[in-house]
């Protein structure tokens, strides 16, 4: 999916016109492959999955094509749907970074492999918090965390909670800042962790369906509050970055303390030298800032689909779930205890106790929106 949005994008599902990648017919033990994800990602499967999967599984290749956009792989999936009807074969084996919910019908038609009774091996290694419609195989994850100066903080001061984030904030005026909600899902997310902060903690209170003005303005008017009394404390009293990459130069050039960064963003930084590496991550221990995990689905009538069962099987290996730390600086789908013992140590700050996933639709533009209103109205939204 790309960044740095984990919900589907309305504009993009609701697309009239759609130019589909160019589809090769498919054939036997080849795999094709379909991706609207980032470069990052497309890059990780080319130099890292395919080489090692085609060693592991001679006689058969892995085709990887960039489908574009979210309504991309849509389309493509409709044309798999309609395949089922003609029982014609839709040139499609495997969609990364797509959910099994779309295209509109699709579930009810069985288009796509349930992994829960597919045989997977490594199916019951799968992180719980990572679960969600058994047709969907989560295999990488990304959660905002904190990401921090260790020159300037010990490790062991670090706030674990966020009414300990706030404190710290307030004490150390001018070392911290977050992007706007609507520029970014680093500022937006921690935005969010404040919402669920002034309601007990609870995202179950948060669904796609049962936003209301009355319900939004209940809700979000106290997470304002705290905002709006964390404005003065911020960097330059009230600065506000336009994305999640110029929050992380602010902390790269020592100009703050302290950020919300989306987990792999910060680790790619820190291995490319955008941070240096004393930067510190870590996660609160109370709840955690909201993520969420990419999934791959499979459709049950493509050519190859035992092949494509191989492949689904073999990303949630330890090689691969490994390099998904190393390699993509994103958190496996499968459970910390699968991953090497030095892995766990090494960012055993970051593990994850919880993954709240925040809605979108009405409650993002709400969000979006009042924050603008009541935390920050001297900010151009359009700037």
């Amino acid at each position: 999916m790309k960044r740095r949005d984990f919900m589907i994008s309305a504009a993009a599902a609701a697309a009239g016109m759609t130019v589909l990648p160019k589809m090769a017919f498919a054939e036997a033990n080849r795999i094709d492959w379909y991706t609207s994800s980032d470069q990052n990602v497309l890059d990780f499967w080319t130099n890292i999955v395919k080489p090692k999967f085609e060693a592991a599984n001679p006689g058969v290749t892995l085709n990887l094509v960039d489908g574009g956009d979210n309504a991309g792989l849509q389309a493509i999936a409709e044309r798999a749907v309609a395949a089922m009807a003609s029982k014609a074969d839709p040139q499609a084996d495997f969609f990364e970074g797509f959910d099994a919910r779309q295209p509109a019908g699709a579930l009810d038609a069985g288009l796509w492999v349930d992994f829960s009774t597919a045989g997977l091996s490594n199916y019951s290694k799968i992180n719980p918090l990572a679960l969600d419609i058994p047709q969907n195989l989560p295999y990488r994850g990304s959660q905002v965390l904190l990401a921090y100066d260790t020159t300037k903080l010990a490790p062991a001061d670090v706030p674990k909670t966020f009414a300990d984030l706030i404190a710290w904030i307030k004490a150390n005026p001018g070392q911290f800042i977050y992007n706007r909600p609507n520029k970014g899902g680093s500022g937006g997310n921690f935005v969010r962790r404040a919402i669920y902060e002034a309601n007990g903690k609870d995202p179950a209170k948060f669904t796609v369906g049962n936003y209301t003005k009355e319900a939004g303005d209940a809700a979000l008017n106290p997470a304002w509050d705290i905002l709006k009394d964390l404005a003065s404390s911020l960097m330059d009293q009230g600065a506000y970055t336009s994305g999640n990459t110029q929050s992380i130069q602010l902390l790269g050039q020592s100009a703050v303390t302290m950020i919300p960064a989306w987990s792999d963003q910060a680790l790619s930084a820190i291995k490319s030298g955008v941070l240096p590496e004393t930067t510190g991550l870590v996660q609160l221990q109370d709840l955690g800032f909201p993520g969420g995990f990419a999934r791959d689905t499979i459709p049950v009538n493509g050519l190859n689909k035992d092949a494509a069962l191989k492949l689904a099987d073999f990303i949630l290996s330890e090689e691969i779930q490994s390099a998904v730390l190393t390699e993509l600086g994103g958190f496996p789908g499968v459970s910390w205890d699968y991953v090497s013992s030095e892995l766990r140590e090494k960012f055993k700050d970051v593990i994850p106790a919880s993954i709240p996933v925040f809605p979108g639709g009405d409650w993002e533009k709400a969000i979006n929106e009042s924050w603008y209103r009541n935390v920050a109205p001297n900010v151009d939204p359009a700037s």
